[in-house]
């Protein structure tokens, strides 16, 4: 599933012909993704200026002229492509429909960006712009890491009495919004901290690093355009290039890239999900 470094490659994609352009029309092909589509939504966005994209958490929200906001979610496999754009950053012809074209929003400046989504997992709502915060989806949700809400202090009151692994309790979206899988357990090798060890364990000292390295890794991956292990693409088509820096994750078996180390990469199971990490230098 995308996480936050390829959700916000891929507004930051979508910025430069959708923010401040009209939807001429929009197509929703069938009645629903993960959820079913909100009343009406073609007719509620045909017509409406996107008067800014943003960000929170995995999601992506386009706040219109009409006072509602269109949350996006990618889901598994979802990916949002642009055909046809007038600033002559990517293709400009339209590509015929494919089969798993859902959503497709019709730009009057001559943009087409398609929601493609094989798997189905993604989903869209429509919600109230003024009480976006309070939707149930993003109510839940911690502050932003590369945000200024998200600071030493804060992090090492949440560690504080958690009997749940670090790993974990960076996963929990209640803790810190965005960070998923990949990103964590690179952070966790960093900061020379074994993803199993207890949350509440960890010393203030030790807790008050991850920050700067957790902001320090998604900086990297946005900058590297995201991390394409499956289906993740960029806006322009294009393939994340993160995946290439990756220290621990997907490197079961391999040698650890600290100098002075070389010991194999070892994973677990956490939760269902599996954790890369060094046993040298981790602990």
């Amino acid at each position: 599933m995308p996480e936050l470094p390829e959700v916000e490659t891929v507004m930051r994609g979508l910025a430069p012909v959708m923010q401040g352009a009209v939807i001429a029309r929009a197509d929703v092909n069938r009645p629903d993704l993960r959820w079913p589509f909100p009343d009406r939504m073609a007719e509620r966005l045909t017509g409406q200026r996107v008067a800014q994209l943003r960000r929170r958490s995995k999601y992506i929200l386009a706040d219109l002229d009409s006072g509602e906001s269109l949350l996006i979610h990618l889901g598994m496999s979802g990916r949002m492509l642009i055909s046809g754009d007038p600033l002559g950053n990517f293709v400009h012809d339209h590509p015929s429909p494919e089969k798993h074209d859902h959503v497709v929003f019709h730009m009057a400046n001559g943009a087409r960006i398609t929601f493609n989504d094989p798997r189905r997992f993604g989903a869209m709502d429509l919600l109230d712009t003024a009480r976006a915060e309070r939707h149930k989806l993003l109510a839940i949700l911690g502050p932003e890491p590369l945000g200024n809400d998200f600071h030493e202090d804060m992090l090492i009151a949440a560690f504080q009495g958690r009997n749940t692994p670090v790993k974990s309790a960076l996963l929990d979206q209640r803790i810190v919004a965005g960070l998923g899988n990949i990103y964590v357990c690179e952070a966790l090798y960093r900061a020379g901290i074994h993803p199993a060890r207890k949350a509440g364990r960890i010393s203030a000292a030790r807790i008050a690093t991850l920050v700067p390295i957790i902001r320090q890794v998604l900086t990297e991956a946005i900058e590297a355009g995201g991390s394409s292990l499956r289906d993740f693409r960029q806006a322009d088509g294009e393939l994340g290039y993160f995946q290439h820096s990756l220290d621990v994750y997907g490197r079961e078996g391999e040698p650890c890239r600290t100098a002075t180390c070389g010991a194999p990469i070892k994973r677990i199971v956490q939760s269902g999900r599996s954790s890369f990490f060094c046993g040298a230098c981790q602990r």
